[in-house]
């Protein structure tokens, strides 16, 4: 076995022991929590009844009848799920010991390895500057090991280009043929507007952001002078990191940042889980599965605890 392949299968049992075998206990084997409708084929339709699920009504089928319709699901026994990879050169940011990247190789391992052992099988694509290799949908232990290799052996993309996430989304759509389970992992960092493409994939597919930052891109510290590199392009700019008001600008640029994407979330109608570097990644999965599970309660007829019960606003994340 090459040095990269004993890399590739050190992190893989790394995370089997440390994250996976945790993930199995705390969920009980019921990982299907992370996923809304997964692995569903749309049966049939039938009039709305008491007790019935709301999510499944059709609005469409329900507007043109005038009688509300929900739909009835057959669930697959197998699901094809694809990681659509964002690893630009924004994605290499890290302020501590952390980078985006691990982050991204870690979720990735994880989710890829739970979902092979239930007999699933995953594919990904990946994006440098551009979508520049595919791996096609397999199962198995070995297959998540090829997946991994394929992440921590890319050569370094060259700084020059700004990322396109709206030609990476725009291409997966051509490639996934069949409804899948998707998960966008990227930091969302783009040159261009993603949502429409984003909100095209998910009207067959289902679709889950994941977001990776670190923390210094939401606030900059008192620091001095200091100079700062755009990761994509390597322009460079020298900054007087002390200035209050320079440290406020940043903030509020930050923070309509955060507003536009979890705004262009909302209106594709997907949900996001946070990953950041500073964040254990067992805890930042589980906080999401229980928010899930709580709001099909909700959905259902039941009410959300009062520290899970976020304004619309924020409901995207």
């Amino acid at each position: 076995m090459s040095e990269s392949g004993r890399n590739s299968e050190a992190i893989l049992r790394r995370l089997e022991w440390t994250v996976i075998r945790r993930l199995d206990g705390l969920l009980h084997g019921d990982y299907r929590t992370l996923f809304r409708g997964f692995g569903l084929d749309l049966a049939d339709l039938r009039e709305y009844q008491y007790h019935d699920d709301v999510r499944h009504i059709d609005w469409n089928v329900t507007a043109r009848l005038q009688t509300p319709y929900v739909r009835e699901f057959n669930e697959d026994r197998e699901v094809t799920a694809w990681f659509l990879l964002d690893l630009s050169p924004s994605v290499d940011f890290g302020s501590q010991d952390v980078r985006k990247r691990a982050v991204s190789t870690d979720f990735v391992t994880v989710l890829a390895r739970l979902l092979t052992r239930h007999g699933n099988r995953v594919g990904a694509m990946f994006y440098g500057s551009s979508v520049d290799a595919v791996v096609p949908a397999g199962a198995g232990r070995r297959h998540v090991l090829h997946i991994l290799h394929r992440m921590v052996t890319r050569p370094d993309v060259p700084r020059a280009a700004t990322t396109d996430l709206r030609a990476f989304l725009t291409a997966a759509q051509s490639m996934i043929k069949r409804r899948s389970l998707v998960f966008v992992v990227s930091d969302f960092i783009s040159a261009t507007d993603w949502s429409e493409p984003l909100a095209m994939l998910a009207q067959h597919n289902e679709i889950l952001a994941v977001r990776l930052y670190d923390p210094l891109e939401m606030e900059l510290p008192d620091l001095g002078m200091v100079v700062v590199q755009d990761a994509e392009t390597g322009e460079q700019l020298f900054v007087d990191t002390h200035d209050k008001r320079f440290r406020k600008r940043f903030a509020r640029l930050a923070e309509e940042r955060e507003r536009t994407l979890r705004t262009s979330l909302r209106s594709a109608g997907v949900d996001a889980l946070e990953l950041s570097t500073g964040d254990d990644l067992v805890d930042s999965i589980l906080r999401f599965a229980d928010l899930r599970k709580r709001r099909s309660q909700l959905a259902a007829g039941g009410t959300l605890p009062r520290h899970l019960d976020v304004a619309p606003a924020d409901a995207a994340t």
